[in-house]
């Protein structure tokens, strides 16, 4: 059968329309294919240790709770970051803001690897506090006796450090149980020297006008160490969730990095929730508290120098702090390549 000029004209345009629409499904399957396929909504339980480590996550957990997010969540705080951990390592957690130390701890000795530390989320929130003018620097407690909490942990370290980097040798420690206890010896005689963390630094000055902030050991390290920093608390998520949901950690590493930007952008309304959720019970002290508090969301890179580092100080303080040995290369988790 022969066809005319109009028929074989109508002909060639519908072989033109077929092939331009095989080849736009072809190029769009082909760009799907570069794409991982869309994750649907997980349901995340975060764990966070009740201070200033869970305070640059209030802003995620309203906006949680007000259904701003794509993922659902539940939160459980505590006291006792060993509640957290133990909590971690039966499964029933998802990610967990915990001491930095204590997280290099479950990598090497608890989880066998099974977690990954995803931000830094509170850098130093260690000060000096006293009421003696004189006390201005480490340096400066040559000869002097030192009150604070933490024997044998991450406080007792961290001053160590800092005073064998300013060649003090003659400091005496003198440890208590409570960050309480050394807040009544600042409040009975306020010419004692005393390292507390924050809040209750905070604390201790708002209840006595004679104290004064000395120096923030935070500060001192960062001057002393030489690229790494001293790390409060990280955020770390079980290497199985992240592996079966790997979009909703990143989803939540972007809600927890606009969580803590609104603390430092927002402090007022931060407070409020940090009152709120039962962190600090009083709304203006939150709010003196925040600046001081070092809330953070380091990733990348970044997290990895200034982690690693700090975990080299403790390790050489005392290999058990850190679970025997300076975490792998496997323990700092990398965001996947776009």
């Amino acid at each position: 059968m022969r066809l005319g000029i109009h028929e074989k004209g109508v002909f060639f345009t519908k072989r033109v329309i077929v092939v331009l629409l095989a080849l736009l499904l072809l190029s769009g399957c082909l760009a799907c294919a570069g794409k991982p396929a869309a994750e649907p909504a997980a349901a995340i339980r975060v764990g966070a240790l009740k201070g200033p480590t869970s305070m640059g996550l209030v802003n995620l957990r309203k906006a949680a709770e007000n259904g701003e997010l794509t993922d659902t969540y539940s939160f459980t705080m505590a006291t006792d970051a060993s509640e957290i951990a133990a909590s971690l390592v039966a499964g029933d957690l998802d990610i967990a803001l915990i001491p930095a130390n204590l997280a290099a701890v479950l990598y090497n000795k608890r989880t066998e690897k099974g977690i990954q530390v995803i931000d830094i989320n509170t850098l130093g929130v260690l000060y000096c506090v006293t009421g003696d003018d004189s006390i201005s620097s480490v340096e400066d407690l040559a000869g002097r006796t030192v009150y604070l909490t933490g024997q044998g942990t991450t406080p007792e370290y961290s001053l160590r450090y800092l005073l064998e980097q300013a060649g003090v040798t003659d400091c005496a420690l003198e440890f208590k149980s409570e960050a309480t206890e050394v807040a009544a010896l600042l409040s009975a005689d306020p010419s004692c020297v005393a390292v507390l963390p924050q809040p209750f630094a905070t604390v201790a000055m708002v209840q006595n006008e004679a104290l004064r902030e000395a120096f923030s050991l935070g500060e001192s390290w960062d001057a002393a160490a030489g690229g790494s920093r001293m790390v409060t608390g990280v955020t770390v998520v079980r290497t199985a969730f992240l592996k079966e949901h790997p979009q909703a950690v990143e989803r939540f590493l972007a809600a927890h990095a606009d969580s803590a930007a609104k603390a430092s952008s927002d402090p007022a309304g931060t407070a409020k929730l940090v009152a709120e959720y039962g962190i600090i019970e009083k709304e203006p002290v939150a709010q003196k508290a925040l600046p001081k508090c070092a809330v953070s969301c380091i990733t990348g890179a970044e997290m990895e120098s200034a982690l690693k580092g700090y975990l080299e100080v403790l390790f050489r303080a005392d290999p058990a702090s850190v679970g025997g040995e300076v975490p792998d290369a496997g323990f700092y988790y990398a965001a996947p390549k776009a």
